[in-house]
């Protein structure tokens, strides 16, 4: 059985405190793993929340900021040590290379597993399979950042009704779905668009294009939303988002469920943010992550 989900791994933002630790987030869809922004300590709440090195096919860093990074090494050590059996990926700002390296050869070890390196360098497609279209898109950070977001092909659901009115049933349907015409009767006339699933996955940034660009009707979105309403000028000048900001683009892109993290370390009350997304007027499914959540994709409409 096939499941999408997110595994939250860490939520804090630049300093981790008793509850939450720096970033890590595992998509889970389908039979692959991906990791997004490892930073320090990802290692150990993956034993926490029951994920192996072996779960894990790609990893995505948005920019390289130690508490989106420093997590690198262990994973990557981690991935030599248990052997994975099967490819691994690591996309991250082209511009930042030399960090990748540094983090990925950081201390001696046996490397087992030849990691693939592929950069970011612009906006687009970065990887095509049957389940999911990989993306990137260039975020507002004082250091080059990339959000991604994964498009899943859209598809086809069969109509009772249509199939009915036209006499069609039983086995026929499988024919009619693998040949588009059966009797004169057309794949379309009996069927229905299903849009596929999109998750997006934002960080550190400022208000720009490339939010809404990721964002775009998703089903699931991560984004940072660092600061409160009141420190919108802190938010700004650093390069991050408010939550009111986050949810009002959220609000605007049509996205379904919103998971909220990335929290500074002056904040001590987790539902200030969950009141001010309200007030922005994001009226779907919320979620103000805590570290270990496990928060499903929704079911296609």
């Amino acid at each position: 059985m096939s499941v999408r989900e997110l595994v939250v791994l860490g939520t804090a933002s630049q300093v981790p405190t008793r509850h939450r630790n720096h970033n890590g987030y595992l998509l889970r869809w389908d039979s692959e793993g991906i990791l997004f922004d490892p930073g320090e300590g990802t290692q150990r709440q993956m034993v926490r929340a029951g994920v192996s090195a072996h779960d894990l096919n790609r990893i995505c860093v948005t920019h390289f900021h130690g508490d989106h990074s420093l997590g690198l090494a262990g994973v990557i050590q981690r991935i030599n040590l248990d052997r994975v059996p099967h490819p691994v990926t690591a996309h991250y700002p082209a511009s930042g290379q030399r960090f990748f390296e540094r983090l990925r050869y950081s201390t001696a070890y046996y490397e087992s597993v030849g990691v693939t390196e592929a950069p970011v360098a612009a906006d687009g497609p970065l990887a095509a399979g049957p389940s999911y279209t990989l993306e990137a898109h260039r975020l507002s950070h004082p250091v080059e950042a990339y959000g991604y977001r994964l498009v899943e092909p859209d598809g086809v659901r069969m109509v009772p009704e249509k199939l009915a009115a036209h006499g069609i049933g039983g086995p026929d349907v499988g024919v009619l779905q693998r040949e588009g015409k059966l009797g004169g009767v057309t794949l379309a006339e009996v069927s229905e668009v299903r849009r596929g699933q999109r998750f997006g996955f934002v960080m550190d940034t400022r208000l720009c294009d490339g939010v809404y660009a990721l964002a775009d009707g998703c089903d699931l979105l991560v984004i940072e939303s660092t600061f409160l309403d009141e420190d919108e000028r802190l938010a700004t000048e650093h390069g991050h988002l408010t939550a009111g900001q986050a949810a009002r683009a959220a609000a605007d892109a049509g996205v379904r469920h919103l998971v909220l993290t990335h929290f500074s370390q002056r904040y001590t009350d987790p539902t200030a943010f969950e009141r001010q997304a309200r007030a922005a007027g994001y009226e779907g499914e919320l979620t103000i992550a805590r570290d270990l959540d496990r928060i499903p994709v929704p079911r296609r409409r």
